[in-house]
């Protein structure tokens, strides 16, 4: 058995983890801006295909457009107003900031050049950490919180692991949740007929600019939305999806699995995560190649979390306290 590899590489000025199968032909590039995936190539018919639409240049990875494969902490997706409450103290994350320029997206980490701790390779996989110190008090307004911060990638014969490490190394308790923001490219098809599959029981409501609906008003069964019921593997058809799913179904294993799948190209895949809910978004309003991907983002918790009383439990992290997020990609078919 060929062993698998792991070196250090370069796009431009921007340094580079490259975590390789060889036996499979497979081929991760991992920068450390943002600890932000690049490429995740596979062989196929005609062949190498790559299955990441992530950023192709060391422009597009300075300027970050669509978040693309974006590692969100402290907190996922929107912030309601860039304003919340913790511990009973007020926060505004703009503060100076009126109207709609004020927006809070993605956490703090996506423009963070990451130190490259660890790096290696054997006959099972090859896998890469980056950590990170960059959130401290003092640094980021309407934060004075200290998160460290470690993503550990692991290529193996399944695909593709992600372990998130978040540590309060503070003195007050935190508000902390990770989510992950991968674009996937199945084929040259349009996304139309790619079949999705997400083994969720309810649709998170939300209002026009995506924030979630107070309280129980926010939580929608799936059987009153067939419209967006994507329990049973389907076409994406015309429908333009910007919505998370919450209340996943696990597998036996622990893994609850997101599917898409080019029935063109015959490539399958599985999102799968351990906790959280699931963002699905179709790629309607990107800087470039508009539905040509489609973003199966997990979240260890909701949008606008640090504001939702039913997500105070799960993103509360004590002083010395740590927690971890499992999330990835398996490869299912060719």
């Amino acid at each position: 058995m060929s062993e698998f590899l792991a070196e250090r590489g370069h796009l431009g000025q921007h340094e580079l983890a490259v975590l390789a199968d060889p036996t499979r032909g497979r081929r991760v590039r991992i920068a450390r801006r943002g600890a932000t995936l690049l490429n995740f190539e596979l062989p196929c018919a005609d062949g190498v295909r790559d299955l990441a639409d992530g950023y192709r240049d060391a422009g597009e990875l300075d300027a970050r457009p669509s978040s693309r494969f974006a590692v969100m902490v402290p907190f996922a997706n929107r912030i309601d107003a860039a304003r919340y409450r913790f511990d009973g103290t007020a926060h505004d994350l703009q503060p100076g900031v009126e109207g709609a320029q004020r927006a809070a997206r993605h956490g703090f980490v996506r423009g963070v050049d990451f130190d490259l701790v660890a790096l290696s390779a054997d006959a099972q996989s090859a896998r890469v950490t980056f950590a990170t110190q960059s959130i401290r008090p003092g640094v980021h307004a309407g934060y004075p919180f200290a998160i460290d911060l470690s993503v550990t990638y692991t290529l193996d014969a399944a695909g593709l692991a992600l372990e998130v490490t978040m540590r309060n190394a503070g003195e007050h308790a935190a508000p902390c949740f990770f989510g992950w923001h991968p674009y996937f490219r199945l084929g040259e098809s349009p996304i139309d007929s790619w079949e999705l599959q997400i083994p969720a029981g309810t649709l998170v409501r939300t209002d026009a600019e995506f924030i979630p609906l107070a309280g129980n008003a926010a939580r929608i069964a799936m059987e009153r939305e067939p419209a967006l019921d994507f329990r049973q593997r389907q076409p994406i058809g015309a429908r333009e999806l910007n919505h998370a799913f919450a209340d996943l179904r696990l597998d036996a294993d622990g893994r609850a699995r997101t599917r898409l799948r080019d029935p063109a190209s015959g490539l399958s895949i599985a999102v799968w995560q351990t906790s959280g809910v699931m963002l699905a978004f179709t790629a309607d309003t990107v800087t470039r190649d508009v539905r040509r991907s489609v973003a199966l983002e997990p979240m260890e918790s909701w949008a606008d979390a640090f504001n939702r009383p039913d997500c105070a439990a799960a993103i509360r992290l004590e002083p010395g306290a740590e927690r971890r997020f499992l999330c990835g990609v398996e490869i299912e078919s060719p």
